[in-house]
């Protein structure tokens, strides 16, 4: 993809990071805010976090017929989902080295390419080893889309807008979970189990047709590309661990960590819990996860308004907490209680989406231009993979204290992150340098 020369993109693209106008105001005053270069930006971020997500909850729902097919016992099963957030944290790192060398939309494009292909892969699976392979290639691309996404759009975005303009990019996970729940229930419904869950996973195929697009009409942020061109040192490790980033990404490594644990324990295994625990059918699981659905998506819209209107330390403890008291009421509610199931669900997902809001923006503006990419996909990805370890442990301990007893186990992830907090600095409204 060819983009534009520095100085040659400055005279033509007004995107308005430093220059807001009376109309930035309302409901989507962030989005006219952005320019037309940085609206493509965010539709090809918004497009790759969607299909970002509907590529991994393919595993997630179809774990319950991957079991039966291969014969897999519990802690089997979470290994597939531990492996795919694990190597996750090696393709963020990479992806966000590379976003920092190479640029922004070349590196998204690249982590696209890969989970997609990997997905697919995972549908021709012969054995469960041969699955668990394919699953940790996906967690390549998984890894680093979230991070050069979010930075590409960050560098667009105004400092007053950012955490509501990141946000929405972040509800657009809760959009390719919705489009999973919706062709789960479809394919399930349709075909046997044996041959069901294999054409989920061919299903995630999709984002080459967003690739396509991506390429021809998206460019990295004027702005953004000048400053990457004159730092010394882009895309080094080193950098982030030297005495002035070295507390910050330890902090934000911790502070990724709780976050995730706590919400890949839910992602993974609250289908498998209305199934064999609820006792509810593909469809029922489906109407159920609508709920969750729906509360994710306004939770990740809300908290984008928030994390702007309180900051983003504010936004992260007060959902942390709200997030904490869901996971101990949804797992406790009374066998036969369904419908208070059903509606609980709602909450459930509003929490632990909107916590996840403020992210992008946080990360963003923790880190100088040079090494944004690499601090970035570093911490988020590293905390996602040692957040892996809590699915993981629910796997184990669900054959003793049964799905959703060991669910709790999540609110201890956002214990963890509430504690990080306190060794990062606010940083609403910075501009990025």
């Amino acid at each position: 993809m060819s983009t534009p020369p520095p100085s040659q993109a400055l005279t033509k693209d007004t995107h308005a990071p430093t220059g807001e106008r009376a109309d930035d105001d309302g409901a989507f005053g962030w989005l006219r805010a952005l320019g037309p270069r940085g609206r493509r930006a965010f539709a090809g971020a918004f497009g790759g976090y969607a299909l970002d997500s509907y590529d991994y909850f393919t595993l997630p729902l179809s774990m319950v017929a991957l079991a039966a097919y291969f014969g897999l016992d519990s802690g089997q099963t979470g290994l597939l989902t531990t492996v795919t957030l694990v190597v996750s944290a090696i393709g963020g790192a990479l992806a966000g080295v590379l976003a920092d060398r190479v640029g922004r939309v070349k590196a998204l494009l690249l982590t696209v390419i890969t989970y997609a292909v990997f997905t697919v892969a995972c549908g021709f699976a012969p054995n469960y080893e041969t699955l668990l392979v394919f699953r940790a290639l996906q967690g390549l691309g998984f890894g680093g889309e979230w991070a050069v996404g979010a930075i590409l759009v960050a560098e667009y975005a105004s400092a007053r807008h950012r955490g509501r303009t990141l946000g929405a990019i972040q509800s657009s996970w809760a959009v390719g979970w919705g489009l999973a729940a919706i062709v789960y229930t479809v394919v399930f419904s349709l075909a046997g189990d044996d041959l069901a869950w294999r054409i989920m996973f061919w299903t995630g195929a999709l984002p080459a047709l967003l690739v396509i697009w991506v390429r021809r009409s998206v460019h990295d942020a004027p702005e953004a590309v000048v400053a990457r061109e004159q730092s010394a040192g882009k895309g080094s490790f080193t950098a982030i661990f030297k005495p002035g980033l070295l507390r910050t990404t330890v902090f934000a490594v911790l502070l990724s960590t709780g976050v995730q644990g706590g919400y890949y324990t839910l992602a993974t295994w609250v289908p498998t819990y209305l199934k064999t625990e609820r006792d509810l059918s593909v469809v029922g699981t489906g109407g159920y996860l609508t709920f969750l659905i729906s509360g994710a998506f306004i939770g990740y819209l809300t908290g984008g308004y928030l994390t702007d209107r309180l900051g983003r330390r504010r936004n992260i403890w007060l959902f942390a907490l709200l997030s904490a008291i869901c996971i101990l009421a949804y797992a406790n509610i009374p066998s036969g209680a369904n419908t208070l199931l059903l509606v609980l669900g709602f909450p459930l997902g509003f929490c632990m989406s909107a916590i996840f809001s403020g992210f992008g923006s946080y990360l963003s503006e923790l880190y100088p231009t040079a090494v944004r990419g690499t601090g970035q996909g570093f911490t988020y990805n590293t905390g996602r993979a040692v957040g892996a370890v809590f699915p993981t442990t629910v796997g184990f301990l669900a054959d003793s204290w049964g799905v959703g007893g060991a669910l709790v186990f999540g609110a201890i992830g956002y214990g963890l992150a509430a504690l990080a907090l306190l060794g990062l600095p606010e940083t609403r409204g910075k501009e990025l340098v």
